[in-house]
């Protein structure tokens, strides 16, 4: 019983958790906006790739 309630009072991983919820919710924040921009940013080196070509030549 003693054993139950020492780990039921443990909070001794909250802080790792926590920021790993954290690390999470980033990683789903840049993954959306990198989803929600990609087109665009093809659509820029593009451009940029044949702005290139037509310089060279």
């Amino acid at each position: 019983m003693s054993l139950i309630r020492r780990f039921l009072s443990d909070e001794r991983g909250a802080t790792a958790i926590e920021y790993g919820m954290i690390v999470g919710a980033i990683f789903l924040v840049i993954v959306a906006g990198a989803t929600a921009f990609s087109d665009k940013v093809i659509v820029m080196f593009n451009r940029a790739s044949e702005a290139m070509t037509a310089a060279a030549g």
